[in-house]
């Protein structure tokens, strides 16, 4: 989980990076675009060179304006048509520049994205329900667009700074002292502006967990919507964004407040400066040592100087926000998965033989889940597995999916070790459906051929006509056409489990998991799940964490468990009849279960009376 900080929320993952650390990285992303930032920097280079003839050339003309003998109508002339060439020029050199400039970012955001979502997509299960989603998808969105606008705004001082140097080589040839002086500016600004960097990247880092914060507000609001409005908490969410809001609004003002004395400071030395030039060149010129052009040249030169000085402190702060983006970027992408693979070897077709030696399984250090748990499953076994609350049964079926990692014992699959596999290979062979049954935005259709997306949509009907004789399909709107919706909304708690079930018959995993849900349906789609888990379970390796008596009844053996062991196993009449843990659960819960179903489905054989 996050920790929480000054109200904020920072993840377990973060960390810090030194300036170099974070510039060597970015190195990496910028060098497979090496010709298109040699040709920006040519670019730049080349918008510098026209801007410093400006001034250059508006100087030359006062000189000469000033001088006798001259026609200076002509000269006037020739001076406004070289400025507007000079314009037409710096606007066609500006405009290629930004073309080149915003592909360039876009192509090294995108590799930044697309890092960023590969590492999140490698992540164990538990790296998930150690952070929230809102947090992640804000660092892959967020930061990698703050990065991307400010390396836009980085190429424009880039070029401001490049101006001055080519402005200063000139004045040094007409007056050094003068050009000294102004050069002695420079280390005032770089000193004061980089005097603020610890403190501006600390408020940045602040203000984008501010963000990020927000977007987890956003996002477990608009998914928890249903359930709020069925307990009438809206008002209750409305204020919890609220407060997340007011804490966001006071980081980004303090945020403003520290960034805003960097602007000031320098407008401070850009005045002393300033007048310490006017008077210095004012006192060259009494004397006659330089002429009008060179000290109106000085002088112009004195806010091209501090233009991009100023200009500098304003984007520093941008500068350290897109730092501190990167940072966090990377800290992502750094994160140390939990789950380690000892090797990567190829996975041949499974047989679906499981065994746990001797395992130990915690989620934390307080939290002994299994200890010394040994179990074998044989290749085409069903086994089911019940159980109280916390027994254990769904670690046991995370570990198989090598979704957690263990901390002692071994997991063999086939014979070999199950970290030495590749785990795309493996997982491949998995046919896992989970408690909550989850569809993707699309068509049913899509959603059956999700892990087998070769299927045309001939074969994916003949597959979920296998259910049920097909039946349920006619129950949809648009058959295996209608759009699920989000999350599959659209359909009913049966539909949903209906098509999983019908995309595991296309998947024809070698291990089947299935962690049945809970969900009360009516006995006609009832008999069809059933008939499809029948279809799926036989001939197959299947865990099952069984809810319904008539899933534990087709198992071929039943694990009871408590506290992470194996107390009872055997068949549903072995176990009744030895009258232990199972013979309880059955009273309990799976009788009542067994006599609702007996009664629901004497209901609808009934006659109507009219």
């Amino acid at each position: 989980m996050g920790i929480m900080r000054a109200g904020l929320t920072t993840e377990s993952y973060d960390r810090s990076y030194s300036n170099r650390q974070l510039f060597a990285r970015l190195g990496d992303y910028f060098r497979p675009q090496v010709r298109q930032l040699a040709t920006v920097m040519i670019l730049v280079s080349l918008l510098s060179l026209s801007g410093a003839v400006l001034p250059v050339l508006m100087a030359q003309g006062v000189n000469v304006v000033a001088g006798a003998g001259v026609n200076r109508e002509a000269i006037a002339t020739a001076l406004v048509v070289l400025v507007i060439v000079i314009g037409v020029v710096n606007w066609g050199i500006n405009w290629a520049r930004r073309i080149l400039t915003a592909r360039l970012l876009s192509n090294i955001v995108l590799a930044m994205r697309i890092d960023a979502f590969r590492a999140v997509m490698n992540h164990d299960m538990s790296f998930f329900d150690r952070n929230q989603s809102g947090r992640i998808v804000s660092r892959i969105t967020t930061d990698t667009d703050e990065f991307g606008r400010v390396a836009v705004l980085v190429t424009d001082v880039f070029s401001q700074l490049l101006l001055v140097v080519i402005l200063l080589a000139y004045l040094f040839s007409v007056n050094w002292q003068l050009t000294l002086l102004l050069a002695m500016l420079a280390p005032v600004a770089i000193i004061v502006a980089s005097s603020f960097q610890n403190w501006a990247r600390r408020a940045t880092r602040t203000s984008q967990q501010a963000v990020a914060d927000v977007n987890a507000s956003i996002q477990e609001a608009v998914t928890g919507i249903r359930v709020a409005k069925n307990f009438r908490r809206e008002q209750g969410i409305y204020d919890e964004f609220l407060g997340v809001n007011e804490r966001s609004y006071d980081v980004h003002v303090r945020r403003g407040f520290v960034l805003s004395l960097i602007f000031p400071t320098l407008q401070l030395f850009a005045g002393l400066g300033t007048a310490a030039l006017l008077y210095a060149g004012g006192y060259y010129t009494y004397l006659g040592a330089i002429g009008a052009g060179a000290w109106f040249l000085f002088m112009n030169s004195v806010s091209l100087f501090w233009f991009p000085m100023i200009n500098l402190s304003a984007f520093w702060s941008q500068f350290q926000g897109a730092l501190s983006a990167t940072e966090r970027i990377f800290a992502l992408i750094d994160a140390e998965p939990a789950v380690l693979q000892t090797d990567s070897r190829p996975v041949p077709p499974l047989k679906g033989d499981i065994r746990f030696e001797h395992v130990s399984f915690r989620y934390g250090e307080k939290e002994q889940v299994l200890d010394d748990f040994s179990l074998h499953i044989r290749p085409g076994e069903s086994v089911a597995l019940v159980g109280h609350t916390g027994a254990g049964k769904s670690s046991i079926i995370k570990l198989v999916t090598r979704f957690y990692e263990f901390q002692a014992g071994r997991i063999l699959i086939d014979g070999a070790d199950i970290r030495t596999f590749d785990l795309r290979q493996y997982r491949r062979q998995l046919g896992i459906v989970s408690q909550t049954p989850f569809l993707f935005s699309g068509t049913v259709a899509d959603n059956i051929r999700y892990a087998t997306p070769h299927l045309d949509d001939a074969a994916i009907e003949r597959i979920a006509r296998q259910i049920g004789e097909g039946e349920w399909i006619e129950t949809l709107p648009d058959g295996l056409q209608t759009d699920v919706g989000e999350r599959g909304g659209r359909l009913s708690m049966g539909q949903r489990q209906l098509v999983v079930l019908a995309r595991m018959l296309a998947q024809n995993p070698a291990i089947f998991i299935l962690d049945e849900a809970t969900a009360s349906v009516d006995p006609f789609t009832e008999s069809q799940i059933q008939a499809a888990l029948q279809m799926i379970l036989k001939n197959r390796t299947s865990i099952v964490i069984a809810h319904r008596l008539s899933t534990v009844k087709a198992a071929d053996r039943i694990l009871v468990l408590r506290k992470g062991r194996i107390i009872e196993q055997g068949n549903h009449d072995a176990l009744m009849a030895s009258g232990g843990h199972y013979a309880d659960l059955y009273a309990t819960y799976f009788r009542h279960q067994s006599l609702e179903y007996l009664e629901a489905r004497r209901r609808r054989s009934a006659p109507v009376s009219v």
